[in-house]
């Protein structure tokens, strides 16, 4: 969706007059200038907020990037630990399955694959396995201008691993960690011809373990494979496919039950679950991609890319709700769910980026055209007859009858089309002042076919949707600057007004000020920004009115939430064998009547992890550690028994990490990492439908072997 050319510009030595123009290049080994192998915990330059290839402190708003370095340190083994370990995310087990993410207040709904958007289902790609990605990177605030619709709350962008050995070479691991966890894990590079232009990159990782969790086991099987091949000095052609299985059984859904029919509260074993013994929740995740770039003699970077995403999600669930009596256990109720769904989205996106000199100076330039189709649904089948009553909960087992279904039917089906021109300027001003301005014109549109869930097929359609970016950078001295923005988003909806038209998009408009550094020759990056972000066009009930020719009550715009709110941040290396992360979250959010939003999610966050490598006699001896704290979540509900409204959320809590790791030789190394190492017991999870939730993992051990070669 972005050229990616992220070699550093070099600086300019030349007068204004004749001012030489800084280097762009297509990678070559390096397609997406990999963290991996740079014991990093930072990263030069990035493109996921503009598509312009900016530092970190030339980009006008809030990032993140979780290095390969860092992934490798803290076994953050799926998507979701590594947003966990980035600040200003939070990450709430809904169930086993699902994941609630959320950063300034909303959800996040924007993710991407090497720069190019791709949509989730619901079990989403944050439960993916980070053995394939070098790096995750996270832009928070409006994404519009890349990501067309969505939330003003993150961009998350998964960059994949490439082949760029020209040698033979690779990694072989082995895990063995709490609750029976095996994984295996091979990464291998090799030239494909003589030369090494043609090259390729095979990963594939599979385990299976328990849960902490009664009942529960999964297994996993992840493949990726990549050929990365130079069709001459100027062009670069990548092609791949991803594959990942997890198989689980006996997996908890929805949650536990919050509240005695006494009014007062359940504090169950962390084991305990609703699962039965028959429950699964199998998904089949399949990518495949093709990304050709090519430079021209004039510096620009053309980019092509086309990937297909598709999901299986095939479940049998039992869903249980209600609040048990505390002596008999009884009072429970359950509904079983066959739930099937099948996303697919075709993304084809062109780019052209590049150098160019206006008035003397050096500018760059992005432009680039997108177009997606994502087709969705969902089928299930409904339980014949009456239910048998759900026995002590107190006790409970999983051996609980599998009931007898109905036939299979459609509970929706639709397809989403979007289609995007955007561009992005790097405006250099002065030696001190540049701007970033761009733009995005979307077209986008919603065809929904008659289903049991949908009454009848409808359309909605949104043309020529502007959405604008802004952003100046000041430098206040060679390391520091100085900077503002403007980023902007819509989300389409489906409420109707009086006059049986659909509402305007949500729209959700984001500003941020800020001071960015780069220290010790870019190795360390800090920043620390104030930010807020409004919604409008939020659907309120149209008392008294209808939608013309239906009983559904009609609804009008209104003014939606506000968040406020200010991050500060350091990460990369502050010396050559300490590496660091450091982060802090504090923001309100409330709707216009001043009422608490997104209450399953603490208001503040502290986030730090930190390794240090010894030198001389104990060489090779890593120790690291961290923290992960958060504050009180403000989420309440009504007692059943009193009917009184009640502080429901978690308070607030610390989660302490550890590792050691020792390098026997450059090529063998054993580690231990420890999370929740004082084995702190608290609910994870959101609270939501009738107040079940989850609980958070316990203290884990995991050991990791690993040979390289």
């Amino acid at each position: 969706m972005h050229s990616q050319a992220e070699d550093q510009p070099q600086p300019d030595t030349a007068t204004a007059a004749d001012e030489v123009l800084p280097q762009v290049v297509v990678q070559g080994a390096s397609l997406t200038g990999a963290t991996e192998g740079s014991n990093s915990y930072t990263k030069g330059a990035m493109g996921t907020a503009t598509g312009l290839n900016l530092s970190v402190r030339d980009t006008p708003q809030s990032v993140s990037i979780v290095t390969r370095q860092r992934i490798e340190d803290q076994a953050m083994i799926t998507v979701a630990d590594a947003l966990g370990g980035t600040i200003g995310i939070s990450v709430k087990p809904v169930d086993r399955g699902r994941n609630q993410l959320s950063a300034r207040g909303f959800d996040i709904t924007n993710f991407q694959f090497d720069g190019i958007p791709m949509a989730t289902g619901n079990i989403g790609i944050e439960t993916g396995n980070t053995a394939m990605y070098d790096r995750i990177e996270v832009v928070r605030g409006a994404t519009g201008l890349l990501g067309g619709a969505g939330d003003p709350s993150a961009a998350v962008n998964l960059v994949r691993k490439h082949a760029d050995s020209k040698v033979f070479t690779g990694s072989v691991s082995a895990q063995l960690g709490s609750w029976k966890q095996r994984t295996g894990t091979v990464d291998l590079s090799t030239p494909l011809n003589q030369d090494g232009s043609v090259r390729g990159r095979f990963v594939a990782s599979i385990g299976k373990q328990d849960a902490f969790i009664d009942l529960e086991h999964t297994d996993n099987k992840v493949f990726y494979g990549v050929v990365d091949a130079d069709l001459g000095k100027s062009t670069r052609l990548s092609v791949g496919l991803s594959d990942q299985r997890d198989e689980r059984n006996g997996v908890l859904w929805a949650g536990l039950p919050y509240w005695y029919t006494d009014g007062s509260r359940t504090d169950w074993d962390t084991a305990k679950t609703t699962a039965t013994r028959w429950n699964q929740w199998d998904t089949h995740e399949q990518t495949a991609f093709i990304n050709l770039q090519h430079t021209l003699a004039n510096r620009w970077t053309l980019r092509a890319d086309i990937s297909h995403h598709r999901q299986n999600e095939d479940s049998k669930l039992l869903w249980v709700w209600g609040d048990p009596d505390r002596a008999t256990g009884l009072g429970l109720q359950g509904l079983p769910y066959h739930y099937i769904s099948d996303p697919k989205q075709t993304q084809v996106s062109a780019s052209a980026s590049g150098p160019f000199q206006l008035f003397g100076r050096n500018h760059e330039l992005n432009v680039g055209l997108t177009h997606s189709r994502l087709t969705e649904g969902w089928s299930n089948r409904d339980l014949v007859g009456d239910m048998a009553p759900l026995p002590d909960f107190n006790h409970w087992d999983g051996s609980y009858p599998e009931p007898a279904m109905g036939p299979r039917y459609q509970g929706s089906r639709g397809t989403t089309e979007q289609s995007g021109l955007y561009g992005a300027a790097r405006l250099q001003f002065t030696d001190a002042l540049k701007a970033i301005v761009g733009g995005r014109v979307s077209n986008w549109q919603r065809d929904e076919e008659a289903a049991a869930w949908t009454a009848s097929a409808y359309q909605i359609d949104h043309k020529r949707v502007f959405t604008p970016y802004a952003g100046l950078v000041y430098d206040l001295a060679p390391q520091t600057s100085a900077y503002a923005s403007y980023t902007d988003q819509f989300k389409p909806q489906t409420n109707r007004d009086r006059n049986g038209a659909y509402l305007d998009p949500l729209e959700g408009k984001s500003y941020e000020a800020g001071l960015k550094g780069e220290f010790l020759d870019g190795k360390l990056n800090a920043s620390a920004a104030v930010f807020r972000t409004e919604q409008s066009n939020f659907a309120v009930a149209d008392v008294g009115f209808f939608v013309p020719g239906t009983t559904n009550p009609a609804f009008r715009t209104a003014q939606g939430v506000t968040v406020k709110g200010y991050e500060m941040e350091v990460n990369g290396d502050l010396a050559r064998n300490w590496n660091v992360s450091l982060g802090w979250t504090h923001f309100s959010a409330k709707d216009a009547d001043g009422v608490d939003v997104a209450v399953d999610h603490a208001r503040k966050q502290l986030k730090l992890f930190t390794k240090y490598t010894l030198q001389g006699d104990l060489s090779g001896l890593s120790f690291g550690g961290g923290v992960n704290w958060e504050g009180d979540r403000p989420a309440s509900a009504t007692n059943p028994a009193t009917g009184a409204t009640e502080k429901v959320g978690q308070g607030a809590y610390a989660l302490v990490d550890v590792m050691a790791r020792y390098a026997f030789d450059n090529k063998l190394s054993l580690q231990l990492n420890v999370s929740n190492l004082t084995d702190k017991k608290y609910r994870s999870g959101s609270y939501w439908w009738g107040a079940p939730y989850t609980y958070g993992q316990p203290r884990k051990v995991l050991l990791t072997m690993d040979y390289r070669f």
